[in-house]
Formats: C-alpha cells, structure tokens, sequence
C-alpha cells in the first residue's frame, strides 16, 4: 500500500512515521526537509511546501496513493488545495481535526463522534470546523474518499502537556517545578482530562488507514486514562523528584490577565471530557491505549534532557507568572483581612 503524508514529522505525526514502514506500507512525506533525522531511512522524502500547487502538482504528477493524510491543514483553503490536488489520486484522504471542536461549553462530559461540534471560545477550532463541513461535502457531494480523525492533547517527545504555558513550550515550567518555584492550574485542578502518548495514537491511526469501513466517517482517537490537572501535575513531579509548587487561579482571572489563553483554556483544557473510543475500537479490532502518562510523561522528559535545542527558556511568561502570582496572593491576602 502506497502512502503520501503531508508534514510527517510533528508530534503526533513522527510516532505514525515511525511505526508505519513496519506494517508493510511504502511511505513518502512531502515536507520542507525538517527534522529528517527522526525519518526511518526506508521512507521516501519529497521535498516541498505544500503550499505551492504548481510545484506539488509537478513532483506528483506521476504517482497515485492508496492513502493521503493531511497533518498541517488549518483552513479551508487548504483543503479546497488539497482536493485540487488529489481527486483521483488517493483511495482516502485522512485530515486531521481536533476534539477542541467539540461543543463549548460541555452539555455533557461523555465525548462520543456525535457530540455536536461548536467552539465560540477559539477560532483555530472553528477553523478545523469548517474543514470538517468542507469535507464532509466533498465525500457526499462528489464521492471524495475522506476520513476525520480527532485527536484530543496528544504528546511525545517534544513537550510535556501542561495546563498554562508560554509560547515556548513546557520547559519554562519544568524547570519552575524543578526549582521549587510556584506553577500555574487554571481552576481548582479537579476537571478531568485525557492524554495521549503519540505511541498509542499510531497504533489507531495505522488501523485506521486503507481501511474501507473509515471512509466517509469522523473517528476520534485517545487515551481511556482521566485525570485530573491536579493529579497530571503531580505526577509530573515525581518524574521530577519533586512535588509541584501549584497555585491554582480561575480561568476567568487567567483570561483576563492572558487574553491569549482564552481558547486554549475556556475553549478546551478547562472543561472535564471522558472520551467513548467505541468507535475507533470497533473500526481496528484490538485496539487500546496501553501507555499510562506516568510512564509516558517519564520518556518525555528523559528524551527533553538529552536533547538541549528542546530546553527553551521563556524569560517573558516567567517573569509574568512571578508578577501575576504576587498580585494574586496579595489579593487574597486582603480578602483574608476582610474577615476580621
């Protein structure tokens, strides 16, 4: 089976690059050249950027796949490319959406395929919406062969899933937990969330690729393991050797002083979710999640401290985590005065 995957080489993608030449499929990524040290040497590399037609259009112009999966769409414009691209070239073309397109706010914790999509709260998951609807169109409208998958917060080597972070990444508040200083959970860290080690995701995904009962349909994929922020914190820290300093702050409040975290927060990490992977189970017999997050979480960090370019500082969502920590205790400070 000949597979064409668009990117390849990001954290849900590389476990699924990895995995797949193992399971007999002929691999090619079409990507700029980035990270190809994480490739398996068996997979073929077409150097290009998608976002130019003419030039993709040239290097493909010879070669049909049994499966194209979509891994760096955001827009439909995108797609509306994609689709130029490979009508009549793929037997199934996988896109990858996201669970952040799940309704917001939750009338219901238990996530199944049919829980309805609307996100008010976070405009990267109205986009990835909107692709759903486009593709959902083109498989009705003109028989193009796609396949949904949404993933939920997937993590591998590259960063450890924490509830408030900088743009940087997670390493800043490793290195606070590490240090002893104070980190940030929105709420009262009791909401349950789920996470899941890429490994695990390439195993439903690998399942899920030329297989015809996949067509047409919006599959999500994660863990069955739920914990709350306040336990993901805690194992952290004993990864660490270390028990996390947490200061725990309202989402609203965290919003109001970060606007920036106003989808990532109330248009996701904030609400408890528990997912019904019946589906993908049933679509690839034997499948189940098998890497808990206090061995995951361990790998990560393992792999984080012998790679340096991965430890990126971030001097400016440190310095306002100290100024919004003192603010805040001194807040409750005077409200403990009020008692008197």
């Amino acid at each position: 089976m000949k597979v064409l995957f668009i990117g390849g080489t990001g954290t849900i993608s590389t476990a699924i690059t990895q995995l797949v030449p193992g399971c007999g499929f002929e691999l090619y990524l079409l990507n700029r050249g980035n990270r190809s040290e994480l490739v398996p040497p068996e997979v073929k590399i077409i150097e290009a950027d998608i976002n130019n037609e003419e030039d993709v259009r040239e290097k493909l112009k010879d070669m049909t796949f049994d499966v194209v999966a979509q891994f760096i769409a955001f827009d439909t414009d995108a797609l509306h490319r994609d689709v130029r691209l490979f009508t009549g070239k793929t037997k199934q073309y996988i896109f990858i959406s996201s669970a952040s397109a799940y309704q917001k706010p939750l009338s219901w914790p238990f996530i199944t395929e049919s829980t309805p999509l609307s996100n008010p709260y976070w405009e990267y998951s109205r986009n990835k919406i909107a692709c759903e609807e486009y593709l959902m169109a083109e498989y009705r409208q003109n028989g193009f062969p796609i396949t949904i998958i949404r993933p939920s917060h997937t993590y591998g080597n590259f960063d450890v899933p924490l509830a408030v972070h900088g743009r940087n990444g997670s390493y800043s508040v490793i290195n606070r937990i590490k240090q002893g200083k104070k980190v940030l959970i929105h709420g009262d860290g009791s909401s349950l969330w789920t996470l899941t080690h890429n490994s695990d995701f390439a195993k439903a995904f690998v399942g899920l690729m030329g297989n015809v009962h996949a067509i047409g349909e919006a599959v999500q994929i994660t863990s069955d393991e739920s914990l709350t922020w306040n336990q993901i914190y805690e194992i952290i820290g004993n990864a660490l050797g270390v028990k996390p300093n947490i200061v725990h702050i309202s989402t609203d409040t965290l919003v109001k002083a970060n606007p920036e975290f106003l989808g990532g927060l109330l248009g996701d990490k904030s609400n408890t979710v528990i997912f019904d992977n019946s589906k993908v189970k049933r679509l690839v017999p034997g499948f189940t999640a098998t890497v808990r997050f206090d061995q995951g979480v361990r790998t990560t960090l393992d792999y984080i401290e012998a790679h340096p370019q991965l430890q990126r500082m971030d001097p400016e969502f440190d310095n306002w985590t100290d100024q919004l920590i003192t603010r805040y205790e001194e807040m409750e400070r005077m409200l403990e005065g009020l008692r008197s």
